[in-house]
């Protein structure tokens, strides 16, 4: 469990203010997770992926975002964007009507320094770029390739480990919001 427990969270110092090396030790994190998200998606979006292994993926890939966190969903043939609950999101992308799909982020990178909030958190915005390709056999063929911007939340948390209180920073993700869908 410990070992599980350090893999997962950034053990915070005992000042309020993240040092450079903290810092950067949280940024792999949230890009870690960040990464972590995009073969969760696969997965789930993979039509030879069975039920069971899906739903499990679900609840892994649920864990890594905030409370009430949406996702946008974009398409070259509409303008607007919708947002769906992160739950409702994956249940959507595992009943898309393809018999193949194909989910690949790439260029993943920060665009914003992590800003401390009044509530103590620290807050930045990942960006990735998302390549979407959906076939069928009957010949019906979707693709786009969709900018979205990832807020990431780092706040410090607290766990028993051998009877002792440790504080650490952890990372959570939060909306994902489209910004650009190309075909």
């Amino acid at each position: 469990m410990a070992s599980l427990f350090i893999t997962s969270a950034v053990f915070a110092q005992s000042g309020a203010d993240i040092s450079p090396k903290r810092k950067q030790a949280i940024d792999s994190l949230a890009l870690e997770k960040v990464r972590d998200l995009s073969k969760y998606i696969s997965i789930i979006g993979d039509k030879r992926t069975p039920f069971s292994e899906a739903t499990r993926v679900m609840d892994r890939a649920e864990e890594l975002f905030a409370p009430d966190s949406e996702m946008g969903v974009s398409s070259i043939n509409k303008k607007e964007v919708s947002y769906y609950k992160v739950r409702k999101y994956f249940e959507r992308l595992m009943a898309l009507n393809y018999d193949r799909v194909s989910i690949e982020w790439y260029n993943i990178f920060y665009i914003s320094d992590l800003e401390r909030q009044p509530d103590g958190r620290y807050v930045g915005v990942v960006t990735i770029y998302q390549r979407f390709e959906g076939t069928s056999d009957d010949g019906l063929k979707y693709k786009d390739t969709t900018k979205k911007d990832i807020t990431i939340y780092v706040e410090r948390k607290k766990t028993q480990i051998a009877g002792r209180t440790v504080e650490f920073w952890d990372v959570l993700l939060g909306d994902i919001k489209v910004t650009e869908t190309s075909a």
